[in-house]
């Protein structure tokens, strides 16, 4: 093989496995499986009396977490150079800036930090081993998915997050007029306000700030009002926009595979690419064989 190949088939064995592919998927089960033991142990090194029982363990995998994640840093670092043929440089770069690239920069950060700042709070740097979690965003799309649903709605999200702020700044500086000379302690400004006006709104309700007079008590109840209102205006624009991503990856694929029956059958390298494009649309194979039916369908219907 050569050194561009042996590049490609790196990169195809560190990300999502394709059908067939056991080396890949084996590669994914192991990836996935030390990023879910690095979330439990960060989650058990918060209860103090058994971090002190299990100190030197939780070091020691600590250590050999921070080598494995490094050396498939690097390695998906390396091997993005085959991302863009005749520009290693470019496949690379343009991997470093990803979110996926990013993220498995951060998974390894909290313990460079710590060498780099030894006066460090621990406790920050548990937080940050957190972020370990999205690197399995390498074998789902969700994250992705919710971006690029409410990008593709931006205009009306955008605009139903005006109303949120108008909201927030409207019911605050009324309660601030209503509740400052009765509560100066939690109204005595309309930045105070806003905390109560945000827990408000979004329906949380914690009960810890809430206001004793009737004025007050008016204005809460139309602050509550209206953030029913404004959730149920941003969930439907996030539910509506995945809905339409759905429908338009289903409508994608169904083109794609009518294009390729247009000859009657589908040869090897469309199959492949329907696959690869099934794999990226998340869409099941169930789906596919439904939308493989429909078209045969519709096939034999325009035969004379």
């Amino acid at each position: 093989m050569s050194y561009k190949s042996i590049q490609k088939r790196t990169l195809e064995i560190l990300d999502q496995s394709q059908d067939g592919d056991a080396i890949s998927k084996i590669c994914d089960f192991v990836i996935i499986a030390f990023v879910m033991l690095n979330i439990i142990g960060v989650i058990l090194e918060t209860m103090s009396d058994f971090e002190a029982r299990y100190h030197l363990e939780f070091y020691i995998f600590e250590t050999f977490s921070i080598a494995f994640f490094t050396i498939e840093y690097f390695t998906r670092l390396w091997a993005a150079g085959a991302m863009i043929d005749g520009e290693s440089w470019r496949g690379r770069v343009r991997y470093i800036f990803s979110f996926n690239g990013l993220v498995d920069l951060a998974a390894t950060a909290p313990f460079y930090l710590q060498i780099l700042m030894p006066g460090l709070d621990l406790r920050v740097l548990r937080i940050l081993r957190l972020v370990r979690v999205f690197k399995l965003s390498h074998y789902s799309t969700a994250i992705e998915d919710l971006f690029s649903a409410v990008y593709q709605e931006r205009k009306a999200f955008i605009a139903a997050i005006y109303l949120l702020l108008i909201a927030v700044i409207l019911t605050s500086s009324l309660m601030y007029f209503a509740e400052t000379t009765h509560q100066p302690d939690k109204f005595g400004s309309i930045p105070d306000a806003i905390y109560w006006s945000l827990i408000t709104l979004t329906t949380v309700g914690y009960g810890d700030v809430s206001p004793v007079t009737g004025v007050g008590k008016i204005i809460a109840v139309s602050t509550a009002f209206m953030g029913v209102c404004v959730v149920a205006l941003l969930t439907g624009i996030v539910a509506s926009a995945f809905a339409n991503q759905i429908t338009r990856r289903k409508v994608i694929f169904e083109s794609q595979l009518r294009e390729a029956l247009k000859d009657g059958t589908i040869d090897e390298d469309e199959q492949i690419s329907l696959e690869n494009l099934r794999v990226a649309f998340n869409l099941s194979e169930e789906q596919v064989a439904e939308f493989y039916l429909q078209a045969q369908k519709e096939q034999r219907q325009k035969k004379p």
